[in-house]
């Protein structure tokens, strides 16, 4: 019997140390840029600086090749105007797979297939949940089953965020996330929850500090029945804990598919100094195993939005989220560590 008892405290300690283990943390590696680095010295740069996940918008095969036996792990999302396809037809959802997962699955690790991005509530909205049925299915097929899959959904899905607790999905969406997270709940796959506290204070100074949006608060903001809350990052996160649970289904677990802070384009708001505390202390925090107040002692795992300045996007802010310029320098230092 003391062997048993034995094996049984073994078996609860590393059950422990999964649910209280610290978050990792990745980068998002965007592409819309015409003067971006080719992707084999972006794969020796993620190297270089220990960043071993990152999330991919859609699937770039000059990527893809590079990242064969690089040892970093993929988030890979398709691409929103393909939905439709994928959610209307199994079998373009499985020449999907068979194209972009199944020649690099033996030397690529991918944590997830996003069907789309911030997709709901839009017109393509009602073709997430079959494009996510089918790709799973797809995956079954070939025997890549162990892959989750999810969507990415920004914060506007929230009807209400506050307090953390009161948190629920807007009535547009809820019929549609109820059956998203029941998927989610069913095939143990987290949802992908894109977290930016900037835009929040940007939209609202009023009634948010900024050092309430940049992790900077050394004291309770927002009370909430017996939780405190320090950081803005923290709150929107639990009110989507919240609005999961108001639909049944509150043990899905939230990946952070993105969170950053601008440094340029909005006065002394989007400075390098404040996007250098804010993702600083992002890593920091998700890194450890303080969890959130709803959910303590589990590192959240978080992709850092993003890798580079991109020219292609919308002028003004949009463009300079990037942790590097094109030539590969820092816009400021982090340590992934």
């Amino acid at each position: 019997m003391g062997w048993v008892y034995f094996c049984i405290a073994v078996l609860c300690t590393l059950l422990s140390n999964e649910l209280t283990e610290a978050g990792v943390v990745g980068v998002n590696y965007g592409m819309l840029g015409n003067n971006l680095p080719p992707p084999t010295e972006v794969v020796k740069l993620l190297k270089s600086r220990n960043i071993t996940r990152i999330r991919l918008f859609s699937p770039d095969h000059d990527v893809l090749t590079a990242l064969k036996g690089s040892g970093i792990e993929v988030i890979i999302g398709t691409l929103n105007q393909d939905l439709e396809n994928l959610g209307t037809d199994v079998s373009n959802t499985i020449d999907w797979i068979n194209t972009n997962v199944v020649p690099y699955a033996d030397t690529i690790h991918f944590r997830c297939i996003s069907a789309g991005n911030e997709v709901i509530p839009s017109n393509l909205a009602t073709y997430v949940f079959p494009a996510m049925n089918n790709l799973r299915t797809a995956l079954n097929a070939v025997n890549l089953g162990g892959i989750p899959v999810s969507t990415s959904v920004s914060t506007i899905i929230l009807g209400n965020s506050y307090p953390p607790s009161q948190g629920e999905f807007s009535e547009d969406v809820r019929s549609i996330m109820g059956t998203i997270a029941s998927f989610l709940a069913e095939n143990n796959s987290p949802l992908l929850v894109n977290v930016y506290p900037y835009f929040s204070y940007i939209y609202n100074p009023n009634d948010i500090s900024l050092s309430y949006a940049l992790f900077n608060s050394t004291e309770v903001v927002v009370r909430d029945g017996s939780l405190g809350y320090r950081n803005l990052f923290d709150a929107i996160i639990d009110a989507v804990y919240s609005a999961l649970e108001k639909v049944g289904f509150g043990a899905v677990e939230i990946v952070i598919s993105e969170s950053g802070w601008p440094s340029d384009e909005n006065g002394d708001v989007a400075t390098i100094p404040n996007a250098q505390m804010y993702n600083s202390k992002l890593i920091g925090h998700v890194s450890s195993k303080s969890g959130t107040p709803k959910r303590p002692g589990k590192g959240i795992e978080t992709y850092v939005f993003a890798m580079f300045n991109e020219n292609l996007k919308p002028p003004g802010t949009e463009q300079n989220f990037g942790l590097y310029y094109p030539n590969m320098t820092k816009v400021y230092h982090l340590d992934f560590k």
